[in-house]
Protein backbone atom coordinates (compact mmCIF):
# COMPACT_ATOMS: atom_id res chain seq x y z
CA UNK A 1 0.00 0.00 0.00
CA UNK A 2 2.77 2.43 0.89
CA UNK A 3 4.61 1.48 -2.32
CA UNK A 4 1.54 2.29 -4.41
CA UNK A 5 1.20 5.69 -2.73
CA UNK A 6 4.87 6.45 -3.35
CA UNK A 7 4.49 5.42 -6.99
CA UNK A 8 1.42 7.63 -7.36
CA UNK A 9 3.28 10.56 -5.78
CA UNK A 10 6.24 10.06 -8.14
CA UNK A 11 3.98 10.01 -11.19
CA UNK A 12 2.18 13.17 -10.05
CA UNK A 13 5.46 15.04 -9.60
CA UNK A 14 6.66 13.87 -13.03
CA UNK A 15 3.48 15.14 -14.71
CA UNK A 16 3.79 18.48 -12.89
CA UNK A 17 7.42 18.94 -13.94
CA UNK A 18 6.63 18.02 -17.54
CA UNK A 19 3.75 20.47 -17.56
CA UNK A 20 5.96 23.25 -16.18
CA UNK A 21 8.64 22.43 -18.75
CA UNK A 22 6.10 22.63 -21.58
CA UNK A 23 4.85 25.98 -20.29
CA UNK A 24 8.40 27.31 -20.23
CA UNK A 25 9.04 26.10 -23.79
CA UNK A 26 5.85 27.71 -25.02
CA UNK A 27 6.76 30.95 -23.32
CA UNK A 28 10.22 31.05 -24.87
CA UNK A 29 8.84 30.54 -28.37
CA UNK A 30 6.08 33.13 -28.08
CA UNK A 31 6.00 35.42 -31.11
CA UNK A 32 7.63 38.82 -30.73
CA UNK A 33 4.94 40.51 -32.80
CA UNK A 34 2.83 40.33 -35.94
CA UNK A 35 5.69 41.51 -38.14
CA UNK A 36 8.58 39.20 -37.29
CA UNK A 37 9.90 36.57 -39.69
CA UNK A 38 9.23 38.43 -42.90
CA UNK A 39 10.24 41.44 -44.97
CA UNK A 40 9.59 45.13 -44.46
CA UNK A 41 9.29 47.38 -47.51
CA UNK A 42 9.79 51.13 -47.23
CA UNK A 43 7.71 53.32 -49.54
CA UNK A 44 8.64 56.88 -50.38
CA UNK A 45 5.09 57.81 -51.40
CA UNK A 46 4.54 60.94 -53.47
CA UNK A 47 6.88 63.77 -52.51
CA UNK A 48 5.10 66.47 -50.54
CA UNK A 49 1.91 64.47 -50.03
CA UNK A 50 2.77 62.84 -46.71
CA UNK A 51 1.80 59.34 -47.87
CA UNK A 52 5.01 57.45 -47.06
CA UNK A 53 4.38 53.96 -45.70
CA UNK A 54 5.85 50.61 -44.71
CA UNK A 55 4.54 47.22 -45.82
CA UNK A 56 5.08 43.78 -44.31
CA UNK A 57 5.30 40.58 -46.34
CA UNK A 58 5.97 36.94 -45.66
CA UNK A 59 9.18 35.68 -47.23
CA UNK A 60 7.25 33.91 -50.01
CA UNK A 61 5.12 37.05 -50.61
CA UNK A 62 1.93 35.04 -50.11
CA UNK A 63 0.83 37.61 -47.51
CA UNK A 64 1.28 41.37 -47.90
CA UNK A 65 0.01 43.95 -45.40
CA UNK A 66 0.38 47.58 -46.44
CA UNK A 67 0.41 50.69 -44.22
CA UNK A 68 1.40 48.85 -41.06
CA UNK A 69 2.61 51.98 -39.25
CA UNK A 70 -0.73 53.71 -39.78
CA UNK A 71 -2.68 50.56 -38.92
CA UNK A 72 -0.89 50.10 -35.60
CA UNK A 73 -0.51 53.71 -34.51
CA UNK A 74 -3.55 55.38 -36.06
CA UNK A 75 -1.54 58.19 -37.63
CA UNK A 76 0.28 58.90 -40.87
CA UNK A 77 3.96 57.97 -41.08
CA UNK A 78 5.16 61.12 -42.82
CA UNK A 79 6.70 62.26 -46.10
CA UNK A 80 9.19 60.22 -48.15
CA UNK A 81 10.38 57.15 -46.25
CA UNK A 82 13.94 57.03 -47.50
CA UNK A 83 15.29 54.05 -45.55
CA UNK A 84 15.00 51.83 -42.47
CA UNK A 85 17.73 50.85 -40.01
CA UNK A 86 17.55 48.21 -37.25
CA UNK A 87 19.05 48.39 -33.77
CA UNK A 88 18.15 45.56 -31.40
CA UNK A 89 14.32 45.41 -31.27
CA UNK A 90 13.82 48.83 -32.81
CA UNK A 91 13.38 50.04 -36.38
CA UNK A 92 14.43 53.60 -37.30
CA UNK A 93 12.44 54.89 -40.28
CA UNK A 94 14.21 57.86 -41.91
CA UNK A 95 11.72 60.31 -43.47
CA UNK A 96 13.58 62.51 -45.92
CA UNK A 97 11.02 65.22 -46.74
CA UNK A 98 9.62 65.28 -43.19
CA UNK A 99 13.12 65.79 -41.78
CA UNK A 100 12.32 63.25 -39.09
CA UNK A 101 12.87 59.70 -37.87
CA UNK A 102 10.05 57.50 -36.57
CA UNK A 103 11.25 54.84 -34.12
CA UNK A 104 9.08 51.74 -33.67
CA UNK A 105 9.29 48.27 -32.22
CA UNK A 106 10.38 46.36 -35.30
CA UNK A 107 8.13 43.38 -34.52
CA UNK A 108 4.92 45.10 -33.38
CA UNK A 109 5.44 48.45 -35.15
CA UNK A 110 4.19 50.30 -32.10
CA UNK A 111 5.65 53.79 -31.93
CA UNK A 112 8.48 54.27 -29.42
CA UNK A 113 9.77 57.77 -30.16
CA UNK A 114 10.07 60.42 -32.86
CA UNK A 115 12.99 62.67 -33.77
CA UNK A 116 11.62 65.81 -35.38
CA UNK A 117 14.36 68.43 -34.97
CA UNK A 118 18.04 68.60 -35.88
CA UNK A 119 17.72 66.81 -39.23
CA UNK A 120 18.06 68.41 -42.66
CA UNK A 121 17.42 66.21 -45.68
CA UNK A 122 18.23 62.94 -43.84
CA UNK A 123 18.95 59.84 -45.90
CA UNK A 124 20.28 56.70 -44.14
CA UNK A 125 21.23 55.49 -40.64
CA UNK A 126 23.78 53.05 -39.17
CA UNK A 127 24.68 52.08 -35.60
CA UNK A 128 27.95 51.80 -33.69
CA UNK A 129 29.21 52.25 -30.12
CA UNK A 130 25.74 52.89 -28.67
CA UNK A 131 24.98 55.62 -31.20
CA UNK A 132 23.10 56.03 -34.44
CA UNK A 133 24.65 57.99 -37.30
CA UNK A 134 22.32 59.68 -39.80
CA UNK A 135 23.49 61.08 -43.13
CA UNK A 136 22.13 64.57 -43.94
CA UNK A 137 22.50 66.37 -47.25
CA UNK A 138 21.37 69.74 -45.96
CA UNK A 139 20.66 71.86 -49.03
CA UNK A 140 21.49 69.59 -51.96
CA UNK A 141 22.80 72.59 -53.89
CA UNK A 142 25.24 73.64 -51.17
CA UNK A 143 28.46 71.64 -50.81
CA UNK A 144 29.44 72.83 -47.33
CA UNK A 145 26.42 72.08 -45.12
CA UNK A 146 26.44 68.25 -45.13
CA UNK A 147 26.75 66.36 -41.83
CA UNK A 148 26.10 63.27 -39.76
CA UNK A 149 23.58 63.64 -36.94
CA UNK A 150 24.23 61.45 -33.90
CA UNK A 151 21.45 59.63 -32.04
CA UNK A 152 21.89 58.72 -28.36
CA UNK A 153 20.37 55.22 -28.45
CA UNK A 154 19.69 55.26 -24.70
CA UNK A 155 17.27 58.17 -25.04
CA UNK A 156 16.55 58.17 -28.80
CA UNK A 157 17.37 61.85 -28.96
CA UNK A 158 19.92 63.71 -31.06
CA UNK A 159 23.23 64.79 -29.56
CA UNK A 160 24.06 68.47 -29.81
CA UNK A 161 27.22 67.51 -31.69
CA UNK A 162 27.18 66.79 -35.42
CA UNK A 163 29.98 65.61 -37.70
CA UNK A 164 30.71 67.77 -40.73
CA UNK A 165 31.42 65.75 -43.86
CA UNK A 166 31.96 66.35 -47.56
CA UNK A 167 29.13 66.78 -50.03
CA UNK A 168 26.38 64.23 -50.52
CA UNK A 169 26.57 61.69 -47.66
CA UNK A 170 24.26 58.87 -48.69
CA UNK A 171 24.38 55.20 -47.70
CA UNK A 172 26.17 54.35 -44.47
CA UNK A 173 27.34 51.12 -42.82
CA UNK A 174 29.16 50.30 -39.61
CA UNK A 175 31.76 47.67 -38.77
CA UNK A 176 33.05 47.57 -35.20
CA UNK A 177 33.88 51.09 -34.14
CA UNK A 178 34.17 52.39 -37.70
CA UNK A 179 31.41 53.98 -39.74
CA UNK A 180 31.66 54.19 -43.53
CA UNK A 181 29.79 56.87 -45.48
CA UNK A 182 29.38 56.82 -49.26
CA UNK A 183 29.28 60.31 -50.76
CA UNK A 184 27.07 60.21 -53.80
CA UNK A 185 26.93 63.98 -53.96
CA UNK A 186 23.86 66.25 -53.43
CA UNK A 187 22.81 67.62 -56.78
CA UNK A 188 26.39 67.28 -57.99
CA UNK A 189 28.59 64.19 -57.82
CA UNK A 190 31.23 62.86 -55.46
CA UNK A 191 33.61 59.89 -55.41
CA UNK A 192 34.64 59.20 -51.82
CA UNK A 193 33.86 57.11 -48.76
CA UNK A 194 34.42 58.83 -45.39
CA UNK A 195 35.65 56.77 -42.44
CA UNK A 196 34.37 57.90 -39.03
CA UNK A 197 35.77 56.74 -35.70
CA UNK A 198 32.71 55.99 -33.53
CA UNK A 199 34.74 56.48 -30.35
CA UNK A 200 35.80 60.05 -31.16
CA UNK A 201 33.05 60.94 -33.67
CA UNK A 202 35.63 62.33 -36.05
CA UNK A 203 36.34 61.65 -39.72
CA UNK A 204 39.71 59.90 -39.77
CA UNK A 205 40.19 59.59 -43.53
CA UNK A 206 38.45 59.54 -46.89
CA UNK A 207 38.83 56.78 -49.48
CA UNK A 208 38.60 57.52 -53.20
CA UNK A 209 36.32 55.14 -55.12
CA UNK A 210 34.33 55.55 -58.35
CA UNK A 211 32.07 58.45 -59.24
CA UNK A 212 28.68 58.45 -57.48
CA UNK A 213 29.02 55.52 -55.02
CA UNK A 214 25.47 54.24 -54.55
CA UNK A 215 25.73 51.15 -52.34
CA UNK A 216 28.19 49.61 -49.90
CA UNK A 217 28.34 46.40 -47.87
CA UNK A 218 30.79 45.08 -45.28
CA UNK A 219 31.60 41.39 -45.72
CA UNK A 220 34.37 39.86 -43.62
CA UNK A 221 37.41 42.11 -43.72
CA UNK A 222 36.26 43.94 -46.84
CA UNK A 223 34.08 46.92 -47.58
CA UNK A 224 32.52 46.56 -51.02
CA UNK A 225 31.56 49.82 -52.72
CA UNK A 226 29.57 50.00 -55.97
CA UNK A 227 29.75 53.28 -57.87
CA UNK A 228 27.33 54.06 -60.66
CA UNK A 229 29.49 56.60 -62.46
CA UNK A 230 28.18 59.87 -63.86
CA UNK A 231 25.14 59.39 -66.12
CA UNK A 232 24.99 60.68 -69.68
CA UNK A 233 22.62 63.56 -68.84
CA UNK A 234 25.43 65.25 -66.89
CA UNK A 235 27.32 65.84 -70.13
CA UNK A 236 30.36 64.24 -68.47
CA UNK A 237 29.49 60.52 -68.45
CA UNK A 238 31.89 58.27 -66.56
CA UNK A 239 32.09 54.53 -65.95
CA UNK A 240 30.79 52.65 -62.95
CA UNK A 241 33.28 50.96 -60.63
CA UNK A 242 33.31 48.09 -58.14
CA UNK A 243 35.79 48.72 -55.32
CA UNK A 244 37.01 46.37 -52.60
CA UNK A 245 38.40 48.17 -49.56
CA UNK A 246 40.48 46.24 -47.02
CA UNK A 247 39.13 47.70 -43.78
CA UNK A 248 42.32 46.95 -41.86
CA UNK A 249 44.45 49.33 -43.95
CA UNK A 250 41.97 51.05 -46.35
CA UNK A 251 43.78 49.72 -49.41
CA UNK A 252 41.59 49.62 -52.52
CA UNK A 253 41.36 47.35 -55.56
CA UNK A 254 38.80 48.14 -58.24
CA UNK A 255 37.20 46.80 -61.39
CA UNK A 256 35.91 49.29 -63.97
CA UNK A 257 32.72 48.99 -65.95
CA UNK A 258 32.50 50.48 -69.43
CA UNK A 259 31.72 54.18 -69.76
CA UNK A 260 28.04 53.56 -70.52
CA UNK A 261 27.43 51.02 -67.73
CA UNK A 262 25.91 52.35 -64.50
CA UNK A 263 25.36 49.58 -61.90
CA UNK A 264 23.37 49.89 -58.67
CA UNK A 265 21.97 48.01 -55.63
CA UNK A 266 24.98 45.97 -54.49
CA UNK A 267 24.25 42.92 -52.31
CA UNK A 268 26.59 40.24 -50.93
CA UNK A 269 25.76 36.73 -49.71
CA UNK A 270 27.85 33.56 -49.41
CA UNK A 271 30.89 35.16 -51.06
CA UNK A 272 28.81 36.13 -54.10
CA UNK A 273 28.19 39.71 -55.21
CA UNK A 274 24.93 40.74 -56.87
CA UNK A 275 24.15 44.01 -58.62
CA UNK A 276 21.53 45.49 -60.92
CA UNK A 277 22.24 47.19 -64.23
CA UNK A 278 20.19 48.12 -67.30
CA UNK A 279 17.19 46.00 -66.34
CA UNK A 280 19.19 42.91 -65.38
CA UNK A 281 20.75 41.27 -62.32
CA UNK A 282 24.35 40.04 -62.46
CA UNK A 283 26.32 37.90 -60.02
CA UNK A 284 30.02 37.26 -59.54
CA UNK A 285 32.30 35.48 -57.11
CA UNK A 286 33.81 37.87 -54.61
CA UNK A 287 37.29 36.64 -55.60
CA UNK A 288 36.76 37.30 -59.31
CA UNK A 289 38.96 39.87 -61.03
CA UNK A 290 36.70 40.48 -64.04
CA UNK A 291 33.05 41.41 -64.35
CA UNK A 292 30.45 38.93 -65.62
CA UNK A 293 29.39 39.25 -69.25
CA UNK A 294 26.03 37.49 -68.98
CA UNK A 295 23.10 38.46 -66.76
CA UNK A 296 21.36 36.02 -64.44
CA UNK A 297 17.91 37.60 -64.59
CA UNK A 298 16.69 40.00 -67.30
CA UNK A 299 13.63 42.08 -68.14
CA UNK A 300 13.48 43.89 -64.80
CA UNK A 301 12.67 47.44 -63.71
CA UNK A 302 13.99 47.57 -60.15
CA UNK A 303 14.00 50.66 -57.92
CA UNK A 304 15.63 48.70 -55.08
CA UNK A 305 17.03 45.21 -54.47
CA UNK A 306 18.14 43.00 -51.56
CA UNK A 307 19.26 39.38 -51.15
CA UNK A 308 18.54 37.04 -48.26
CA UNK A 309 18.77 33.25 -47.89
CA UNK A 310 19.40 32.75 -51.64
CA UNK A 311 16.29 34.73 -52.58
CA UNK A 312 16.52 38.05 -54.39
CA UNK A 313 13.83 40.61 -53.60
CA UNK A 314 13.34 43.53 -55.97
CA UNK A 315 10.86 46.39 -55.97
CA UNK A 316 9.40 48.15 -59.01
CA UNK A 317 8.06 51.68 -58.55
CA UNK A 318 6.10 51.51 -61.82
CA UNK A 319 4.88 54.94 -62.88
CA UNK A 320 5.78 56.50 -59.49
CA UNK A 321 2.20 57.67 -58.93
CA UNK A 322 0.28 54.42 -58.40
CA UNK A 323 1.00 51.21 -56.51
CA UNK A 324 4.32 49.44 -57.08
CA UNK A 325 5.32 45.78 -56.97
CA UNK A 326 7.68 43.43 -55.14
CA UNK A 327 9.24 40.32 -56.69
CA UNK A 328 11.03 37.29 -55.23
CA UNK A 329 13.49 35.24 -57.33
CA UNK A 330 15.11 31.93 -56.44
CA UNK A 331 18.83 32.51 -57.01
CA UNK A 332 19.55 28.78 -57.32
CA UNK A 333 17.46 28.68 -60.51
CA UNK A 334 17.09 32.41 -61.30
CA UNK A 335 13.33 31.89 -61.60
CA UNK A 336 10.46 34.00 -60.30
CA UNK A 337 8.92 32.59 -57.12
CA UNK A 338 6.18 35.15 -56.57
CA UNK A 339 5.20 38.80 -56.90
CA UNK A 340 2.75 41.11 -55.16
CA UNK A 341 1.32 44.62 -55.34
CA UNK A 342 2.49 47.08 -52.69
CA UNK A 343 2.15 50.80 -51.99
CA UNK A 344 3.39 53.86 -53.88
CA UNK A 345 7.12 54.03 -54.74
CA UNK A 346 8.61 51.05 -52.88
CA UNK A 347 12.29 51.72 -52.34
CA UNK A 348 13.92 49.28 -49.91
CA UNK A 349 13.49 45.69 -48.71
CA UNK A 350 14.59 44.81 -45.17
CA UNK A 351 14.66 41.45 -43.40
CA UNK A 352 12.93 41.23 -40.05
Amino acid sequence: MKLNKLLLLFLSISVLLTSCSDDDDNGSSAPLGDYENGILISHEGNFGQGNASVSFGTYDLSVIENDIFSSVNGTALGDTAQSIGFYNDLAYIVLNASNSIEIVNRYTFESVASITTGLNNPRFVAFSNGKGYVTNWGDGGVATDDYLAIIDLNTNTLNAQTISVEEGPEEIVASGDKVYVAHQGGYGQNNIVSVVNANTDAVTTTITVGDVPNSLVVSGNNLWVLSGGKPSWTGDETAGKLSKVNISDNSVTSIDFTSTQHPNFLAVENNTLYYYMSGSVYSMNANATTLPTDADITGLNFYGMSVNNSILYGVDAGDFTSNGSVFAYDLSTNTLLNSASVNIIPGGVYFN
